[in-house]
């Protein structure tokens, strides 16, 4: 189809990039699917990729997240700083998160994004996969993911798993990447948290996990950086909640293209004083990416070979120039480490054997649901017969002669 403008001629034909016919099918997909939130704004940022040209010079992005996270004021301001030495201008620029970020790539591949490599697997083959983006860097740090309950019951990942249909999931908006987080291990675990049948989405992480503080029957997810002076542990410990590790064998076999996407480590949480212990944690934790747009999908010859020598140094930087040395982060990050694989194993069997108990249980209730709805079929079909007798007509006798 030609569009043709007023006072314009209409533009000759040329050949359809890649990139460009990936992303009009990407257009044909969100199309066809029912509309949603993350649908329409993939739509969006596609329909400006497809009419903007790619070789214009204009403020090159790194996106971040929320202005006050990690990404943004602990990360990127180091990240910013290295480019512009090199002379490449880049602002960090706040976003709603890896999910947000990745769409802005694939409208421009010259922007710069940081994610969880969980949740760029789940996104990235509806955006174009190794077609649209490249990866910078990855592994540097980690963020980890932690669930939570006041259930005393609820004590490893194997519990949540197999209460999985009879619990409420709380999670922060889905945007957000704890929920994409959440999405990964339901694809992950289709015989656990796949079958949940309550996940509601909230505000903040904050407002989750006051709501699952609140009843037995919730849990929290949330995905954050470790940071024992962070309000959010303090406030679990004062309402009487307690971190569940989200550690099971199917979780931490997790690959996308031959790399683990969650490590098993165990990261302070709380921080010692005068009357108690500091606190850790052994849970699940994904690499942070960081990414950008394939150098292919540039246009411009001069914009192409300047993205291919952002890419390489970036690339290049060594992990000490991209990361804190002082302030609390660094602090913390000295202390996070990643588990042995027989203290890994050990904690594995815990979720493991809390599944194993949990399968006679399970399998005693589907045979009494079985009992149950054939006693019920059974009382229908009397019900059903009774019925059929009362509508029948009652024979009349014979008159008696007189």
């Amino acid at each position: 189809t030609i569009i043709r403008l007023p006072n314009h001629q209409p533009r000759p034909e040329r050949p359809i990039l890649h990139h460009e016919r990936q992303l009009t099918i990407s257009l044909a997909v969100v199309l066809l699917e029912p509309w949603s939130l993350r649908a329409l704004r993939q739509l969006a940022y596609v329909t400006i990729a497809m009419l903007i040209p790619t070789g214009f010079a204009a403020a090159n992005q790194i996106n971040t997240g929320g202005a006050e996270g990690a990404y943004h004021t602990t990360f990127c301001p180091a990240l910013e700083a290295q480019l512009s030495k090199s002379k490449f201008e880049y602002k960090c620029t706040p976003s709603e998160g890896t999910a947000d970020n990745m769409s802005r790539v694939a409208a421009d591949p010259r922007h710069i994004g940081y994610g969880q490599l969980d949740v760029f697997a789940l996104e990235a083959q509806a955006l174009g996969g190794a077609a649209t983006f490249t990866k910078l860097r990855n592994d540097d740090v980690r963020e980890c993911v932690f669930a939570v309950t006041r259930n005393r019951e609820i004590t490893n990942y194997g519990d949540v798993a197999v209460n999985a249909p009879r619990l409420r999931f709380i999670l922060p908006p889905k945007t957000s990447g704890s929920a994409g987080t959440f999405r990964f291990l339901q694809q992950a675990d289709s015989d656990g948290v796949a079958k949940a049948k309550s996940v509601a989405n909230v505000a903040s992480a904050d407002e989750a996990i006051k709501l699952a503080l609140a009843a037995d029957d919730a849990v929290a997810f949330f995905v954050q950086f470790p940071d024992p002076e962070n309000a959010r542990f303090k406030t679990i410990q004062e309402q009487g909640g307690h971190i569940v590790p989200v550690l099971d064998r199917a979780i931490l076999r997790q690959q996308v293209d031959g790399q683990k996407v969650y490590f098993a480590q165990e990261t302070q949480v709380l921080n010692a004083n005068w009357m108690k212990s500091g606190q850790t944690v052994v849970t699940a934790c994904t690499p942070l990416v960081l990414f950008t747009g394939t150098p292919d999908r540039m246009t411009s010859d001069k914009v192409r070979q300047d993205h291919k020598d952002m890419i390489a140094t970036v690339q290049a930087l060594k992990v000490d120039a991209l990361l804190p040395h002082e302030g609390l982060f660094s602090r913390v990050w000295r202390r996070t480490r990643e588990l042995s694989g027989q203290s890994v194993d050990k904690l594995v069997q815990m979720s493991e054997t809390a599944r194993e108990k949990a399968q006679p249980m399970m399998e005693r209730a589907k045979e009494l649901g079985g009992e149950a709805v054939e006693k019920a079929r059974k009382a229908a079909e009397k019900a059903k017969e009774a019925a059929k007798k009362a509508m029948e007509p009652t024979p009349t006798e014979p008159a008696k002669p007189q």
